[in-house]
């Protein structure tokens, strides 16, 4: 009997021992059900994409150690760069690439398989007029530390002398005709960029009853680096870009786009387009990888508002000039939607 009760004793002992492993195994599994094996985070080419590329590296580790404290250990984290806006929009229905930091006017044209997550908030300028001679009257624009939803687009002209010629007439005041644009050479994004095409085009609409497809001469830009480029050597006389395109490239004017004195010097605003909400985060509805659950989701924008806080993370997003982020609906980028419909009526034939 003194053997029986002593070898129960041994199995009770054994059993208690053995318990807090069984306990460590379940937390295990609790926590590996949390491991993302590789998430894909794509940007659109509005810079140079290995500036981008060279940029957004610490982007990595900054999502990796924020997701963590949501819960989530995320193996790798691969950023690219889409080789157009359409090409990102296209890659987040198929469902390619979990996440894309896209423009308003991308994520609406594709919203049938991106979902948006965020809105990037932005410095404000010094300037924040609809009449482009008051811009140049203000020059340089400057960032201020006031933080906002939305930027415009801006008609630039350059130092060729259509350029200047137009320059001249807006400064002194004039409203230019349709005959001076048309007479130009201008260059311009994918037509799902909202500064670079959209809101630019509905400009002239609003202005001249005419669009950029009546323009003579049109060339789509691979990126606006390019566009500067060519409007720096004379090669356009306009452009259209993000507001602050200028402050982005005025060291590089004259050193690698060859321009011939300064970057506000030799260029002007000529239009200002109607405010434009600002780029997104947004994720794919159809992910292949399996990702997007609406935990995960909720995880990976508080990651992305919280890494902004740092200055590390301020750092990495300033290459598109995100200052930070808050979450967004659907519904923000109605007047978007408004603008895409527009556009389809205007360009259908």
């Amino acid at each position: 009997m003194k053997k029986i009760i002593s070898l129960l004793l041994v199995m009770v002992m054994v059993l208690s021992a053995c318990q807090p492993s069984t306990t460590k195994k379940a937390k295990d599994k609790g926590t590996n059900s949390k491991t993302i094996e590789k998430l894909t985070v794509q940007f659109v080419p509005s810079r140079d994409p290995k500036d981008i590329i060279s940029q957004t590296k610490p982007l990595e580790g900054l999502l990796q150690k924020h997701l963590k404290k949501q819960g989530y250990n995320v193996k790798k984290v691969e950023i690219s760069v889409g080789t157009s806006y359409e090409a990102t929009g296209e890659a987040l229905s198929a469902g390619s690439i979990d996440v894309g930091l896209i423009p308003g006017g991308t994520y609406v044209l594709y919203d049938d398989g991106a979902e948006v997550l965020l809105t990037a908030t932005r410095k404000g300028y010094n300037n924040d007029s609809e009449k482009a001679k008051d811009w140049n009257a203000n020059k340089p624009t400057k960032l201020v530390n006031e933080e906002v939803t939305y930027y415009r687009s801006m008609i630039l002209a350059g130092p060729s002398e259509k350029g200047k010629e137009l320059a001249k007439k807006v400064n002194a005041g004039e409203k230019l005709t349709w005959e001076d644009l048309n007479s130009a050479k201008w260059g311009v994004r994918g037509v799902s960029s909202s500064a670079g095409y959209i809101y630019p085009y509905l400009w002239l609409k609003d202005n001249y009853g005419k669009g950029i497809t009546d323009l003579s001469t049109v060339v789509e830009q691979d990126s606006y680096n390019t566009a500067l480029a060519q409007l720096a050597t004379g090669q356009l006389d306009v452009i259209v870009a993000f507001t602050d395109a200028r402050i982005d490239n005025a060291n590089k004017w004259v050193k690698q786009y060859n321009g011939p004195k300064d970057i506000w010097e030799d260029t002007n605003i000529i239009g200002v387009s109607d405010k434009i909400y600002n780029d997104t985060v947004s994720v794919s509805k159809n992910a292949q990888s399996g990702n997007m659950t609406p935990e995960f989701k909720e995880a990976l924008a508080n990651a992305f508002i919280n890494l902004a806080k740092t200055e590390e993370g301020k750092k990495v997003i300033s290459i598109y000039n995100h200052f930070g982020y808050k979450k967004a609906k659907s519904e923000d980028y109605n007047k978007e939607r408004d603008a895409q419909k527009l556009m389809k009526k205007l360009t259908k034939h």
